[in-house]
């Protein structure tokens, strides 16, 4: 159950909604991500499979002795730590049992929520990793609670604990005293020994999705008496990435943007970030898309210039590309949130591209992403990645490639034919043969020597190549195999290893020389000669060229008489 799927209630009760009195001031102003923060656990927005889980096992008796909660910044790790903490040692009149409905608070509520209780005890690991600090909290395990049900640490940050530290902390973990839970919260899972995960219960704790954040928002922002555009409120929220609490720190932010009570509209939103319009940059990608590499740089010029950080814009160009291929999958069910105008675009863009297109898309700005990473200039490394997004729309659609291919084009994608008309796919890379052919006439002599060596052929078609490796082929000889002939032909290539491929071009050679040596050894004028010659072999066996008043010919054999 999510914050937005509850009833409405009047200011008295909304809890999650700051101080029961909305009318009461505040001494100090109290920033929203902590005015707003979840009070009960039907607040948390998104973490109903979570909920559903604590609510059955208070129910029927079954509570774990260590809980993991693990997330992204901002999804509410600590707020729900405490909560389960709440949960844990819920008591009031009528009411002396652990339990997920905390309206009205119990006895012990407050002081948890306020982080005061003598027994819930919360440790940052990230400032006290040592096995010392360990031991000193796990002594104090061993004493009963003051007041409360249990005693209860919350150790976030958990990973950040030493070895030695983790150590210290398994063995009370295992067996722990009957009166202790453990809640641990951390952002890296993968660094947490698997030892000590084994022994918890693990909630992974989502984060929001754009459309249910934005939702949350307009909430916030019409308790606050804001005004802020549904533009606004979706740049807010895709700027936060799933995180609750950078949303509403991004909104704090946003609603002092306009002191005179007038609207916080997207261009505001925009400057503050330093994000680029995105009307314009669905824009700057339709033309690119479009093949007009001018006006793409423009647009992505002018937003620069606007002083919106390249690393951004081409983050929110990916945005786009991964739209564009949810809408295409999703169809009239697509609803990224925001305004109506950016998902009929989005929508006409799906519908023009192919679904490989706009993977291809997706492939060349996810690139582009990492190379801005390393430019010494990330606004120039832009305009390279939109020149590149621009030239792919030259190349077919990996659909019309195969499709070309089957119809038995020749010429390489993109490269004249006899007629001085570009191709879009070469059907010579339909065998092996061709393959090695081509890397001959493109000079590319290290992977063509390691493929004639190492590689055993087996069933080769248009984007498609089974072969089997010999002993010592580099590791990496199938991936830049496929990686040249999908730049060759356009199209994508499943180049797989089986077993039971052919032999190798070197192997088929030697096999071949041996056999014509064995034929020419066998003729009688070639046998006379080696019989007369002590010590002569034959070196090689020649088939020269007809001549054209002999049709035929016989082969031209070189022997060697060693002395």
């Amino acid at each position: 159950m999510t914050e937005s799927d509850t009833p409405e209630r009047d200011d008295q009760t909304f809890s999650m909604f700051g101080d029961d009195d909305p009318s009461a001031k505040p001494a100090a102003y109290q920033v929203l991500a902590r005015k707003y923060r979840p009070r009960l656990f039907t607040d948390l927005i998104g973490q109903e499979a979570m909920v559903r889980t604590l609510s059955n096992a208070f129910e029927t008796g079954r509570i774990a002795h260590a809980f993991m909660l693990t997330g992204v910044r901002g999804v509410g790790k600590t707020t729900t730590a405490r909560l389960l903490a709440r949960g844990l040692n819920y008591s009031r009149d009528g009411a002396d049992a652990p339990s997920i409905h905390l309206d009205p608070p119990g006895v012990h509520c407050e002081a948890i929520m306020a982080s005061r209780h003598p027994d819930v005890l919360e440790l940052d690991a990230a400032s006290r990793t040592g096995v010392a600090d360990m031991r000193d909290l796990l002594d104090g395990s061993r004493y009963a609670p003051v007041s409360a049900r249990y005693k209860v640490y919350i150790i976030d940050e958990v990973h950040m604990l030493s070895t030695a530290a983790f150590n210290a902390l398994l063995k009370t973990l295992e067996e722990p005293p009957p009166h202790v839970k453990f809640i641990f919260a951390t952002t890296e899972i993968r660094k947490v020994p698997v030892t000590v995960l084994s022994r918890c219960q693990r909630f992974d704790l989502k984060r929001l999705d754009t459309g249910a954040l934005a939702v949350h928002l307009k909430r916030v922002a019409d308790r606050e008496g804001a005004k802020v555009s549904e533009e606004g409120l979706a740049l807010i929220a895709r700027a936060a990435e799933g995180s609750v609490r950078d949303a509403l720190s991004i909104l704090d932010q946003a609603i002092v943007q306009s002191m005179d009570g007038g609207e916080v509209g997207g261009p505001a939103v925009r400057d503050m970030l330093g994000l680029g319009d995105r009307g314009r940059l669905l824009d700057a990608f339709s033309l690119a898309v479009n093949g007009d590499a001018r006006g793409a740089l423009a647009e992505i010029r002018d937003q620069v210039h606007a002083g919106a950080d390249p690393t951004v814009i081409l983050k929110d160009l990916m945005d786009i590309a991964a739209d564009v291929s949810v809408a295409q999958a999703t169809g009239g069910d697509y609803d990224p949130g925001g305004p109506a105008d950016w998902i009929a675009r989005t929508q006409a863009l799906a519908q023009k591209l192919t679904p490989a297109q706009a993977s291809r898309c997706w492939q060349i700005l996810l690139s582009g992403f990492n190379d801005l990473q390393t430019a010494p200039d990330t606004a120039t490394a832009l305009n390279m990645v939109v020149l590149r997004l621009a030239a792919a729309c030259a190349l077919p659609s990996p659909e019309e490639a195969a499709r070309l291919i089957a119809a038995g084009g020749s010429t390489p994608p993109g490269k004249p034919d006899a007629t001085g008309e570009a191709a879009h796919a070469s059907g010579d890379l339909e065998s092996f043969a061709g393959i090695v052919a081509r890397l001959d006439e493109l000079r590319e002599v290290n992977l063509q020597v390691e493929l004639e060596k190492f590689v055993r052929p087996g069933h080769v078609e248009a984007g498609r190549l089974d072969c089997e490796l010999e002993p010592g082929a580099p590791a990496d000889l199938l991936a830049r195999l496929r990686k040249f002939l999908e730049y060759e032909t356009g199209i994508d290539w499943a180049v797989s290893q089986v077993s039971g491929g052919g032999e190798t071009v070197r192997q088929a050679e030697i096999r071949s020389r041996e056999e014509r040596h064995a034929s020419a050894a066998a003729h009688p004028a070639v046998a006379a000669a080696l019989k007369s010659l002590p010590g002569a072999v034959i070196v090689d066996v020649i088939e020269p060229a007809p001549l054209e008043s002999d049709a035929g010919g016989d082969n031209v054999i070189r022997l060697n008489a060693r002395r």
